[in-house]
């Protein structure tokens, strides 16, 4: 009977138990990964416990918990009946050196980083109307984004793509683990949704080995998830100078195990210039499902329609006396881009331990674009999928702790290119262009692998190590579908393997001085139009650039966090530089023909004036002194040895102050200098440096628990600044007309909107 009696005792105990265990799961609010190490307190017992690495927690009792970890905002929640439940921590933007970077390829925090990293956080990537990319951008010391207009950019690291033909090269670009950056090496951000996105991590040179590439570095876009158990939508529109319209819908679902959230926008402008209207229509949806304790997927997907004018460049006289004006041939022949995008991708995260892991994404893009140019009509249709895949690790070696990763992305893309005669002289003006003959057509087959390997390796508590290694082949299938013409550039090219090492170290002096260094190799294989000769002909003899980067830096936490900041000093030096030459009517093909020598300091100060209840005063001042010459340049008959690079500026430096808060008022001011810009190689022209200013007061605010409001109004160049946004390097004038260097600066603008959010 006692015998009985005890069993009985212990099945009710073993019930009691399960019944009242709750597995919890801590997440990172920006990325959704798991966060081990984080402390959940019981309020009323004080008993404590911890996630594992997994971010998983076994709970015994119900309660209110206090969920906490350095470097995210304490949280309290309320935890009863559930038998599972997610909880998202949001970083702390106070305690920079605590965050989490590169957590896509192997994660460490921010302050034991051996490389320059800037983070852009949500509310960063929120000083301004979100529509433009190159306000947040340009923040970053060591990072240029030129805007010439809305669908017009060029992004430049340590001056690395600032020679660029059109649009943004050398540097990789990522959204998660998917890759941005197409088979031409070219990399179109700016076309995303910027208000789904929850951060932008930027890696300044080629220390990134997991991530390919790109000589200038790599930018990682992190997507918005939907909040933890919540179901919420949102609506908000923006109104502002010259015909601005920007609406912008979100809604999310979130359960225990599953989530999705879908972002859609749509923007339209009716340009400051003649022939720059822009019209662009976002979908992007992004979700998470757990499939259990080892395994979980996330899902993104994003769908662009773009349709914009092309103003073009203006010469001197234009640009001065008349600058809304469009070029004359490209207004006579009403140029313009019609593009349509998409990019899907998948990434299954298993675990097989506590301490081995495995990422594996598969993805795919479509894109096709329209544009009729002066010069000729470019019909352009892509796509290509691939995989990245990767095992991450954490060991010890005689008592060391050594993080590792092994992996490889495999990358295919068609690209199929066609060019007619544009007719538009042959018809009344005002009809704009007109689709004549074929005059090429060129299919071209471009695949790549990368495989690389990185480990961080732990010392002691002061003293860390990094070591990378990546290994890139490129290939090139032509198949010129246009005989007519007597020529025939089909054929195989391919670019020999790469390998590109890395080494890396960091030493914590004390709690509040961290040194860090690097050297590190990379390179950039050339975009498919400077693979082209002005006939269409392939360049057989293009050759990728290629570069060494060494770096010294530190950074620093004083005054009890309330001052931080970061200095960096490198010498980043290139090998067969690719020259743009220009032909006529604005058509253009690249040679190597140069060594570049980029020497620079880049520096940051932050400083907290004061905490309120719900709000921070922040001061901050960041700058970036650009030596960048040409070590070895002979092109043609010209030597350009010791020049300045061109198309970068002397110097950029940025000052502001920032009230960030949770609800209440809100704002910003920001004042940014450019110094002068060399806009050709002889360095006889030169670019004026200029000043902007920028601002953003707005007031959020709840009414109940479910409904949020926010009203904001800002404005840009309040100074009323006549600057050029973006130069044409290198441009010739033909037929006696002068060369057209400029495109002309947004003058003051302002913008205002509302946004109103509903939740569940």
């Amino acid at each position: 009977m006692k015998k009985t009696l005890s069993f009985l005792i212990l099945i009710l105990n073993l019930s009691l138990y399960s019944q009242n265990t709750i597995t919890i799961t801590v997440v990172d609010s920006v990325n959704n990964l798991p966060i081990k190490n984080v402390t959940i307190t019981n309020i009323d017992s004080q008993v404590k416990s911890y996630t594992n690495t997994n971010g998983a927690s076994i709970l015994t009792s119900f309660g209110i918990f206090d969920i906490s970890k350095i470097g995210y905002k304490t949280q309290r929640s309320e935890i009863n009946n559930t038998q599972n439940i997610t909880i998202k921590l949001e970083a702390d933007t106070t305690t920079l050196d605590e965050v989490t970077i590169n957590n896509f390829s192997l994660p460490l925090q921010y302050k034991n980083a051996t490389d320059a990293v800037a983070i852009v956080n949500s509310k960063e990537i929120n000083r301004g109307n979100t529509l433009e990319l190159h306000p947040i951008l340009n923040k970053v010391p060591g990072v240029f984004m030129q805007s010439g207009t809305l669908n017009t950019n060029r992004i430049s690291i340590r001056g690395i793509g600032a020679r660029n033909l059109f649009g943004t090269a050398n540097i990789r670009a990522y959204f998660e683990d998917i890759p941005l950056t197409d088979g031409n090496g070219e990399s179109s951000i700016e076309d995303l949704e910027l208000a789904a996105l929850s951060s932008i991590e930027i890696h300044k040179g080629p220390s990134s080995s997991s991530y390919g590439v790109g000589l200038g570095g790599t930018i990682l876009l992190t997507p918005q998830y939907a909040n933890a158990n919540t179901t919420e939508g949102s609506i908000g529109t923006t109104v502002g100078s010259y015909g601005l319209i920007r609406v912008l819908a979100k809604a999310s679902v979130s359960g225990e195990r599953s989530n999705i959230k879908i972002v859609y926008s749509n923007n339209h402008s009716d340009g400051y210039r003649n022939n720059n209207t822009y019209d662009r229509n976002t979908f992007t949806a992004t979700s998470s499902v757990y499939l259990g304790k080892k395994d979980a997927l996330s899902i993104f997907g994003s769908v662009v329609n773009l349709k914009a004018g092309i103003p073009s460049s203006l010469n001197q006289e234009d640009f001065n006396n008349s600058p809304r004006q469009a070029a004359f041939t490209w207004g006579q022949a009403q140029g313009f881009e019609d593009v349509d995008y998409g990019i899907a991708g998948v990434t299954w995260k298993h675990n097989y331990t506590t301490k081995v892991s495995q990422n594996t994404s598969v993805f795919t893009a479509l894109r096709k674009n329209y544009e009729p140019r002066p010069f000729n009509i470019l019909e352009e249709k892509s796509n290509n999928f691939g995989i990245r895949t990767r095992i991450l690790g954490e060991h010890k070696l005689a008592r060391k702790t050594i993080n590792w990763t092994l992996g490889a992305e495999l990358f295919y893309e068609s690209y199929n290119s066609k060019t007619f005669d544009n007719l538009y002289q042959d018809f009344p003006i005002g009809t704009g262009s007109v689709q004549g003959d074929l005059l090429s057509d060129l299919d071209e087959k471009r695949y790549y692998y990368n495989f690389f390997g990185e480990t961080n390796l732990s010392i002691n508590q002061k003293l860390r190590f990094n070591l990378g290694v990546h290994l890139n082949q490129t290939n090139f299938d032509i198949d010129d579908l246009f005989l007519s013409d007597g020529e025939n550039s089909s054929g195989e090219f391919d670019f020999d393997p790469i390998l590109s090492p890395k080494i890396g170290v960091n030493y914590a002096m004390n709690t509040n001085i961290t040194l860090f260094g690097n050297i590190a190799h990379g390179f950039s294989t050339p975009t498919a139009s400077e693979t082209l000769l002005p006939d269409g002909l392939f360049n057989a003899d293009i050759k990728p650039e290629i570069g060494w980067n060494y770096e010294v830096g530190a950074r620093y936490k004083l005054l009890n966090g309330k001052l931080y900041g970061s200095l960096s000093l490198y010498t980043l030096r290139i090998e067969d530089l690719l020259v743009a030459r220009r032909t006529v009517d604005d058509n253009f093909f690249a040679i190597n023909a140069g060594k570049t020598t980029h020497n620079g300091l880049e520096a940051e100060i932050n400083y907290t004036l004061h905490t309120f209840k719900s709000s921070q005063l922040n001061f901050f001042i960041n700058g970036s002194i650009y030596d960048y010459t040409f070590k070895d340049f002979i092109d043609l008959d010209n030597d350009f040895s010791g020049n300045d690079l061109t198309g970068v500026p002397s110097e950029v430096i940025n000052l502001g102050i920032d009230l960030y808060a949770d609800k209440g008022f809100y704002g910003n001011l920001n004042l940014q200098t450019v110094g002068e810009i060399p806009v050709n190689d002889a360095n006889s022209v030169l670019n004026d440096g200029y000043e902007l200013l920028h601002g953003k007061i707005g007031f959020r605010n709840a009414i109940g628990k479910h409904f949020f409001y926010d009203f904001s109004v800002g404005a840009n160049n309040l100074l009323d600044t006549k600057y050029a946004s973006q130069i044409q390097i290198n441009a010739r004038g033909f037929g006696g007309n002068a060369p057209r260097y400029f495109y002309p600066g947004l003058p003051f603008n302002i913008y205002g909107g509302i946004n109103i959010k509903y939740r569940l």
